[in-house]
Formats: structure tokens, C-alpha cells, sequence
């Protein structure tokens, strides 16, 4: 791929004579990197914070963002093991509360009113952090590609670095995921700087840098578990480093205690999860315990590599927790602890992978298809919403550059020995998503990996093309003509394509709701519209999905039509049972009708599937004052009370029953 190093001279031979050339420094490239990735990112997360997507208001990024909204409220334990990774809701927490004390001291900032998210003081972390991956990248070429001591290595080293980096500016994943509130752009940072940690190690003990590695590794799991999957390569590393000089009985206690102290670092990282589960909820888990639901989504009869939601479910993070838990409880027929819930659903994936091996290994090549297939899952539909709307900037995405980056990730692989350990990084978390799913945000840890093969596939074929070798630039050609062509293939499920749609829909109803509330009429209508066509090109693919049929009961309720919302809610019910918001709905229209044993019926049916909702127990103690019912309103009130307490409407209405 390259022309092989002519660094030496016969010694009888004098050196001609040749002019110097200049070349900026590394540090100086790096510093370009960082400050041109770190305006790009502003400048998207200014458009975002003109947009009407600014604050969450629904999916997980709203769950994340509630849940540290409970932290930064005062909630910050729970009686139960944790159900959802809760490193990144205590960061945003952390980050809200610093932002209402007025110590981010920018005007965006301080306009927003205390008391909710600052999506801007995250972003501007996050863009932060997302030029610091920007020049690791270039830092990691230099490491990998230099396999000579000549100004031509060098440049060939910085020039791969320097393209990968510009990669990564434009790559749309990374655009959007580093605005949002979503904890992506921190595992690519730690993913990365943990690989280029281990191999910038030259020298090493038995506990440095391996106890700081270990740490890191554990600190970050509490946000993503993916990054536990590059321990192998500390091990690798720890094998390969420490005390090389020594015989193998002398190294082995020695490389024995190094992989002791990675452990202990793991423990002692992630010791906020484990020591609140063990000993303040009293449950035997060490990170979360909705790794139960995540291996059961990813493993099932109906599983097809994605997070297919399993039929009862709704869609959403916090809703698909939710319903995890009353369906597990459910079937026990007695309330469940969250360890004795996650067990439930990995006993159910277990029973698939072990009863069904000829289908889980379909679905685990069909996962492995999905992780190198152009087809963007993006299962929060951010990248394309973002891309309509102009926020972010034009870019590509992973079918271009898995195109680029397999050929040349063979190349390299040959011809630089150190790229191997790039490349175990990449294979390393593409595993880590073998046993649950693959989404877009998922998979974008292992685009820097990527980016680096691409660039130098893309180098080497300037390098042969210059001294005219054209046989090597014409396989890689083809190479990634073939690559192309295999990771291009569309997936053969149709209601796959519903996805953006849908997702596009519900923003696009969120930002109508926005500007109704600003009194902007008419551009709400326009929204309404869009989220029509979505919503109804979304219900062309799956006529039969539950969260379709909800979102345009939702539609038409906004834009007026009472017999149609009716008519979807319904719909949505028909489909799944356990559909608690649509029994909701319905007796909240039920409720304005003045049909007072309906909206009875309707409420106690929604809480009868989700029981915590403090708003149904509200509403139904509305309808139990108006039926007279004394007793029952008392009831339903207390309840409500009790899951909501000094809540102003809940409390007022309280005293209205008492009066009576």
C-alpha cells in the first residue's frame, strides 16, 4: 500500500543536497483540530438552540434528563437497585445544579429559567470533549502509522491523522450525538483515550497505569457498559508490557498483580453503582439491573438486531423500564425486586439461546450484518431530523465510511503492525454489541477506529498513484467497490424504514405544542402538517404498531378531530393491551364529554397497567367526586398524594375533597 522506507545511504556516498522543508509541528496541528472541531460543534449546537429541539421532550433523552432533574431535586437515591446506568443522569445533574448557581457565566445560560435542563451548558462539555477525541485521533495516527524515524513517516502519519480528524468534524452521527443529552460522545472519548493510553505505554509496574486504566474503565460503565469490553486489550497490554526483561516465572505474579490491580479499578470506579445496590437497595448488582431487559430485547423469538420493542411494550426508554417491570411482576404474580425482575428476562433470552441455537445464530450473523450495514438505525431519529432542519453540517455517514475503512483496515493491518490494536478496539465493541443490539448512536464508538484505516487507505493510494504503482490503488478500488456494494444492501424488514418517519412525526407534534405556547399559530399548523405525512408514511409501513396508532390519536386530537383521535386510540389499545397512555387519553376525553362510568373504566384500566402515575390517580379521583363517590375520590386522592407529594393541583383538589 505504501513504498517501502529508503532512509539509509551507503557511507561512501555523501547526502544531496536539498532544501528544508517546513512542517508545522504536531502540537500545532493538534491545536488546529481541536479548535476547528470545537467551532463546528458550537456552531451546531447554536443552530440547535434555535431550533425547537433544544429542550427533550420526549424519549431518552427526556428520561435522562428527568431523572436528573429528581437528582438535582433532591432524590438522589432510590430505595431500589438502579434500573437504567445512572452516571450520566448524576453528570447532567451536577451539571444543572452548577448552571442554576450561575457559575456557567454565558447569556444563553442564564436566560433559561432555574428549575429546568440546560441543554447548553451539557452541549458546550460535550463539544468540548468531541475535540478532544478529534485530536486523539490524530495523536493515535502518529503512534500507529510512524514506523520509521524519517520526515517522510512522519508527514505520511500526520497526514492520516489529519484526515481522520476531519473525518470525525464532519461525520453527521458525531455532529448530532454531541449536542444532545446523551452520553455517547463520553464513551467515545473514554473508548479512545483508554486505547490511546495503552499504547503510548512504554514502561510499566505492576500497578501504573494499570489501576488508573481499571479506574477509568470503571467510572465510565456507570454511563455505557460497552467500554468493560476493552479490558482484554489492558490484559493484552499488561502481558506484552510488564516486565518483558524477566523470565516467564519470574513475569507471571507480576502480570498476575497488574490484572488484580485493573480489577480493583474497575470496582473501585464504578463503586457509586455497586455500593448503592448492594447496600442502600440491598440487591446483589453491580451496575444496573435493566441489563435483564436489554439482553431479552436483543435475544427472542421476534429479535432482528435492533431494539425491537417485544409486544406489551411501549416504545421509549422509560416506558419500555416500566412495563418491563409490571409484565415480570405480572407473570410471578407478586412484586419483584429489580435484580429478581433483570433475572426474569434473562432467563426468557436464556431459554431462546439455548432452545433455539440454529435461530440465535442467524440472528447473531444478522447482527453482525447490521453493524457493518449502511442502513441508519438511529433509533431516536436524530441524524435525519437534524439533516432536514439544517442543523448540523453536510457530512457523511458509516456506509461511506465502512466502504473506505474495511479495505484499507486490511491494508493496514499488514503493513503496520500497531494498527492491530486499533483494529482489536473496533472488533472489541463491535462484540460488546452482540449480545443486546445495534443502533446508530451504538456503533459510533467505533467510528474514529474507522476514520483511521479509511484515511490511511486513502494515503497510501495518493503515495502508489504518485510513483505510478497502479495495481494496489486499483484492488483497494475494488475493494471498496465490493465493500460498498455488500454494506449498501437494505434491510429485508420494511417496517424498518417507518423508524425516521415516525421519530420525525413526534418532534415535529413536540415542536408544534412549543409554538402554540408561544403564540405562533401558524407555524404550529405547518408542524402539525409535518408530523401528519410522517406519522401516516410511518402507519404506510406499520399499520399495525401500537406507538404509531397512539401518535396520530395524539395528531388528530391536536388538530381537533375527536372521532379520529378515538378512533386511533382505540386502535393502539387493540394492538396492545397494555397500552396504559391510550386507556389514559380516552378517559381524559371521556372526562370532557361529562361520561363520567366511562372515564371511570378507562382510568382504572391505565392504572391497573401502570399503577405509579400519580396524574391517573388525579383524574380519577376527579371522576369519583363528580360520581359522588366520596370515599373512592379519598382514595384515589391519597394515592396520588402519596406518588406526588406538595404538588399544587393534586393538593387543591385534596382540600376540595375534604370540603365535600
Amino acid at each position: 500500500m505504501f513504498p517501502p522506507c529508503t532512509n539509509r545511504m551507503p557511507n561512501d556516498t555523501a547526502a544531496p543536497s536539498s532544501p528544508v522543508k517546513y512542517r508545522l509541528p504536531p502540537a500545532s496541528v493538534a491545536l488546529w483540530i481541536f479548535l476547528l472541531t470545537l467551532a463546528v460543534r458550537l456552531l451546531v449546537l447554536g443552530r440547535l438552540a434555535a431550533s425547537p429541539y433544544l429542550f427533550p421532550e420526549s424519549g431518552d433523552m427526556k428520561f435522562y434528563s428527568d431523572w436528573a432533574l429528581r437528582i438535582a431535586g433532591g432524590e438522589a437515591s432510590d430505595p431500589h437497585a438502579f434500573y437504567g446506568l445512572p452516571g450520566y443522569a448524576y453528570f447532567l445533574a451536577l451539571i444543572y445544579w452548577l448552571a442554576d448557581l450561575g457559575l456557567f457565566l454565558t447569556s444563553a445560560i442564564h436566560s433559561l429559567p432555574l428549575g429546568r435542563p440546560h441543554p447548553v451548558a451539557v452541549g458546550i462539555l460535550q463539544a468540548l470533549s468531541e475535540a478532544v477525541v478529534a485530536v486523539l485521533i490524530f495523536k493515535i495516527s502518529s503512534l500507529v502509522f510512524r514506523d520509521g524515524k524519517s520526515d517522510s513517516d512522519s508527514r505520511r502519519a500526520d497526514l492520516i491523522g489529519l484526515i481522520a480528524s476531519l473525518g470525525w468534524v464532519f461525520y453527521k452521527p458525531a455532529q448530532t450525538f454531541s449536542t444532545v443529552l446523551m452520553p455517547t460522545t463520553w464513551l467515545v472519548l473514554a473508548f479512545w483515550g483508554l486505547v490511546w493510553w495503552i499504547l503510548k505505554t512504554r514502561e510499566a509496574s505492576v500497578w501504573r497505569p494499570w489501576l488508573w486504566m481499571g479506574l477509568l474503565v470503571g467510572a465510565m460503565a456507570m454511563m455505557i457498559a460497552t467500554v468493560l469490553f476493552l479490558v482484554p486489550l489492558v490484559v493484552i497490554a499488561i502481558v506484552l508490557r510488564v516486565a518483558p526483561e524477566l523470565p516467564p516465572a519470574r513475569r507471571l505474579p507480576r502480570i498476575a498483580g497488574a490484572v488484580c490491580c485493573v480489577i480493583a479499578g474497575i470496582f473501585a470506579g464504578a463503586s457509586p453503582c455497586w455500593i448503592h445496590n448492594y447496600f442502600v437497595a440491598r440487591e446483589p448488582v453491580f451496575l444496573s439491573a435493566h441489563s435483564g431487559i436489554n439482553f431479552y430485547i436483543g435475544n427472542n423469538p421476534l429479535a432482528n438486531g435492533y431494539p425491537k420493542i417485544p409486544p406489551g411494550m411501549r416504545a421509549g426508554q422509560d416506558g419500555m423500564l416500566k412495563d418491563s417491570i409490571t409484565m415480570a411482576e405480572a407473570a410471578a404474580g407478586h412484586p419483584l425486586t429489580r435484580s429478581e425482575v433483570s433475572r426474569y428476562w434473562s432467563a426468557k433470552a436464556g431459554d431462546f439461546t439455548h432452545n433455539h441455537r440454529r435461530e440465535w445464530w442467524k440472528l447473531m450473523a444478522t447482527k453482525f450484518k447490521n453493524f457493518w450495514n449502511a442502513f441508519q438505525y438511529d433509533d431516536l431519529s436524530l441524524i435525519s431530523l437534524f439533516s432536514q432542519d439544517g442543523i448540523i453540517l453536510p457530512g457523511f455517514g458509516f456506509g461511506f465510511l465502512a466502504a473506505l475503512a474495511i479495505p484499507g483496515m486490511f491494508a493496514a493491518a499488514f503493513r503496520f503492525p500497531r494498527s492491530r490494536w486499533v483494529l482489536a478496539a473496533v472488533l472489541l465493541h463491535m462484540a460488546a454489541l452482540m449480545p443486546v443490539f445495534v443502533t446508530e448512536r451504538y456503533r459510533l464508538a467505533a467510528a474514529p477506529g474507522l476514520l483511521l484505516f479509511a484515511a490511511c487507505g486513502l494515503v497510501g493510494m495518493g503515495f502508489n498513484l504518485s510513483a505510478g504503482r497502479w495495481r494496489q490503488p486499483a484492488f483497494q478500488f475494488a475493494g471498496s467497490l465490493a465493500v460498498a456494494c455488500l454494506v449498501a444492501q437494505p434491510p429485508k424488514d420494511e417496517g424498518l424504514f417507518s423508524l425516521d418517519f415516525y421519530n420525525t412525526g413526534i418532534k415535529a407534534e413536540e415542536a408544534a405544542e412549543a409554538e402554540f405556547a408561544q403564540h405562533r399559530p401558524a407555524s404550529a399548523e405547518k408542524s402539525l402538517e409535518r408530523a401528519r405525512l410522517n406519522l401516516e408514511t410511518a402507519y404506510a409501513y406499520v399499520p399495525q404498531n401500537s406507538e404509531i396508532n397512539f401518535a396520530l390519536g395524539n395528531l388528530w386530537l391536536k388538530k381537533g378531530d375527536r372521532t379520529k383521535a378515538k378512533q386511533f386510540y382505540r386502535d393502539a389499545i387493540a394492538i396492545n393491551a397494555r397500552h396504559s397512555s391510550a386507556y389514559n387519553n380516552l378517559g381524559v376525553l371521556a372526562i370532557e364529554e361529562k361520561r363520567w362510568d366511562l372515564a371511570g373504566k378507562l382510568l382504572t384500566a391505565s392504572i391497573e397497567i401502570e399503577p405509579a402515575d400519580a396524574k391517573t390517580w388525579y383524574l380519577l379521583a376527579k371522576v369519583r367526586l363528580e360520581q359522588n363517590d366520596r370515599p373512592g375520590a379519598r382514595e384515589a386522592i391519597g394515592r396520588a398524594r402519596a406518588l406526588k407529594p406538595n404538588q399544587a393541583q393534586i393538593e387543591a383538589l385534596f382540600r376540595q375533597i375534604l370540603e365535600k
